[in-house]
């Protein structure tokens, strides 16, 4: 059985850091594109960051770049975000993701196969 748990999360004031952690089990995704979604209340599920397999190439939404870092330990087959200078609106369910296909990048929810049960963060202002 596959899986993702997700830790990491917590309560932090403005200008914060936390860095989040994924680990998988049941199969290996070294080779693989793992990604990090957000969802706030009220919002659309959406990709934060991404990391592709073999080669590592990253993709982050324009309201994190140069704030988050996206990686991944293949030999402990965990993907982490790094989340720095964290605002009020980066509050949110943070869920990491898994394609079991493809090492390209993805960029869409229904691309992903695999899901965490998600870990909140929350930005206090």
């Amino acid at each position: 059985q596959v899986q993702l748990v997700e830790s990491g999360g917590g309560l932090v004031q403005t200008g914060g850091s936390l860095r989040l952690s994924c680990a998988a089990s049941g199969r290996t995704f070294s080779n693989n594109v793992m990604g990090w979604f957000r969802q706030a209340p009220g919002k659309e599920r959406a990709l934060v960051a991404a990391i592709s397999g073999i080669s590592g190439r990253t993709y982050y939404a324009d309201s994190v770049k140069g704030r988050f870092t996206i990686s991944r330990d293949n030999a402990k087959n965990t993907v982490y975000l790094q989340m720095n200078s964290l605002k009020p609106e980066d509050t949110a369910v943070y869920y990491c993701a898994a394609n079991g296909r493809s090492y390209w990048l993805m960029y869409e929810r229904n691309e992903y196969d695999y899901w965490g049960q998600g870990t909140q963060v929350t930005v206090s202002s």
